[in-house]
């Protein structure tokens, strides 16, 4: 079982966040979550009973499904609507900050509470994912509503694209100052 598999030490991502296994006893574990980790993520809000996605970490012998989701994440997003079509589901998120649009493209990758997923639409502070029923029925996708806050994490690859370019315009503009 999950459980039976753990050990002190390990990294569970909860919801996306990566959380470290500090206990562990014969019905759960115990993971310690700091102040930063409450304020700048979703699990602040969680309360008992409340379904989470939980995902080990990746060893070097295991296929990779996805993109490379770390557990650190960057942002949250407020649920703006949910579509039901044709047996799939269309969720549209908004971001507080304008400047996060830049680390999404049409097709990209987003890990939505840990889920990697692809985006279907972005914009500068919004955009939108398609879910398929298996995904649905096995995350909690199925309990995220309009105003559901959820925990995002940009793909790696943008984001260091985006810090390499800025740090090229910084240089562009020292020189031409």
């Amino acid at each position: 079982s999950f459980l039976d598999q753990l050990h002190i030490d390990q990294s569970i991502a909860h919801n996306g966040v990566c959380l470290t296994v500090v206990n562990l006893s014969d019905d759960g574990y115990k993971v310690t979550a700091i102040q930063e980790t409450l304020d700048k993520t979703n699990l602040g809000l969680l309360r008992p009973g409340d379904y989470v996605n939980l995902e080990r970490s990746v060893t070097p012998d295991t296929r990779m499904d996805g993109h490379y989701v770390q557990g650190h994440v960057d942002t949250i997003a407020r649920c703006t609507m949910v579509e039901t079509l044709e047996g799939s589901w269309y969720f549209h998120f908004e971001l507080d900050n304008e400047k996060d649009g830049l680390l999404m493209v049409d097709k990209g990758s987003i890990a939505i509470n840990g889920t990697s997923l692809t985006l279907v639409k972005t914009g500068s502070k919004q955009f939108s994912v398609a879910i398929i029923p298996y995904t649905f029925e096995n995350t909690t996708f199925q309990f995220i509503q309009t105003g559901t806050l959820v925990n995002i994490e940009f793909d790696i690859m943008g984001k260091y694209i985006v810090k390499y370019m800025d740090s090229i315009r910084n240089e562009l503009s020292r020189i031409k100052a």
